[in-house]
């Protein structure tokens, strides 16, 4: 596991790493919200490109065992990458993705420069 810890607008950010095991469940999750919490970090940093093609299938259930993990832990989770594919491909995961960006705790981001602009207010 790599991972690196940024400060962001005053808030500690857990930075996992491009490359490196895929994340294909709420299990493999575990480890990065350790290092979080160790960290003092509030938020965790997945590329998009890290999860399994399951995660984006929503009826596997992944997605939301591994949103439901940093709920539970209180930390916020940040996937950042391209996910047009996906979300042109299924309009559930279009509903989820505009649900979990209308809030505090999960976002789906293009950009680093989008995480940026979310953490300055």
């Amino acid at each position: 596991m790599s991972s690196t810890v940024e400060q962001i607008h005053d808030v500690t950010v857990l930075m996992c790493a491009d490359d490196g095991d895929v994340i294909s469940g709420e299990r493999d999750v575990m480890d990065y919200i350790g290092d979080a919490f160790y960290q003092e970090a509030q938020w965790v940093v997945i590329p998009a490109g890290r999860l399994d093609e399951a995660f984006f299938r929503l009826r596997t259930r992944i997605a939301g065992d591994i949103v439901q993990k940093f709920v539970n832990y209180r930390l916020g989770m940040a996937v950042v990458g391209d996910i047009s594919r996906h979300t042109e491909a299924s309009s559930s995961l279009r509903d989820f993705v505009h649900e979990c960006n209308q809030g505090r705790q999960t976002w789906f981001l293009s950009d680093m420069e989008e995480l940026r602009k979310r953490l300055s207010t």
